[in-house]
């Protein structure tokens, strides 16, 4: 009994280090399409930046935090910039977002190349340091990332910022008549988003893996994506989806390391997606009300 207990306390620590990356890009996503603009390029964000912290860590040798800094940078620029195309180009959501995932995966694997002469990785990294549970190395990501869901509560529903910002994406128009910035609060909120993925990409390759690896976030940003819907908009409801994603996640790895399922080993590897698939057919069945202009540019009559 005594192993059994010790083997459920592992799957709920591993699970908690494996929602991280989940949980930090359906906040940051939350409060973009809260404002009304939609980044399916999430996926692309948190490889970039997983790419990115770990060069920067080892070209310059100064450390994980430098390395979450370039990865929230790179994000938050990129978040940016789908952020000014979509509120003052007009520019189609869905067509960015997608252009970002293919170009990520591309030039990720061109710049893994180019900087240590192979395809599939980078050298492994030293991850920050952290504190054990159980035998279990937690990052200090992990409450982090449990902090920041609150306090993005905190200001979507308990702030005159956080009004105005969800304002812009249920009714542009009155928001602008009571003298809301719309597109100022929208490109902020894309930024945000960004900044968010960036973050989940450095935890990813500098935390949670140790490496940069082609193709690493493994679905992880569309995961996010059907998280922000699971969790109905509401960033406290998505450290709960987020924790049931990221123990999926963690079921499978806890399947193929202690039951030796290596002849399963892809069956048990779909775990995560198979989750997610039933996430969202729930969503589908309850239905959970949308921002009203979500994904929809705003033109000043």
């Amino acid at each position: 009994m005594e192993v059994v207990l010790e083997d459920l306390t592992s799957l709920a620590l591993l699970a908690a280090s494996a929602m991280v990356p989940i949980t930090l890009a359906s906040i940051g996503e939350i409060a973009s399409e809260r404002a009304g603009i939609v980044n399916i390029g999430l996926e692309g964000i948190m490889l970039a930046s997983a790419w990115a912290a770990v060069a920067v860590y080892i070209l310059t040798g100064w450390g994980p935090l430098a390395g979450y800094l370039l990865g929230a940078l790179l994000g938050l620029s990129i978040g940016v910039l789908h952020g000014v195309v979509s509120v003052y180009l007009k520019g189609d959501q869905i067509v960015t977002g997608v252009g970002l995932n293919i170009f990520s995966a591309g030039a990720t694997v061109v710049g893994t190349y180019m900087l240590w002469g192979t395809f599939s990785n980078s050298p492994p990294v030293e991850p920050m340091p952290g504190f054990v549970i159980a035998g279990v190395r937690i990052s200090p990501m992990v409450p982090l990332s449990l902090a920041a869901g609150v306090i993005v509560w905190l200001f979507l529903y308990r702030t005159i910022a956080g009004l105005r910002l969800r304002s812009c994406g249920e009714d542009p128009r009155s928001a602008e008549a009571m003298g809301v910035n719309v597109a100022l609060y929208q490109v902020a909120a894309a930024g945000f988003a960004g900044l968010m993925a960036g973050l989940a990409g450095a935890y990813l390759s500098i935390d949670y893996q140790g490496v940069f690896a082609k193709n690493m976030t493994a679905g992880r940003g569309f995961i996010a994506l059907a998280n922000v819907a699971f969790s109905g908009w509401n960033p406290l409801a998505a450290l709960l989806g987020g924790y049931v994603f990221g123990f999926s996640e963690a079921l499978a790895i806890y399947l193929n390391i202690s039951l030796e399922a290596t002849a399963a080993s892809n069956l048990v590897n779909t775990i995560p997606y198979i989750a997610t698939l039933a996430a969202v057919t729930l969503v589908a069945l309850r239905k959970p009300r949308m921002p009203a202009w979500l994904g929809r540019p705003y033109i000043k009559e």
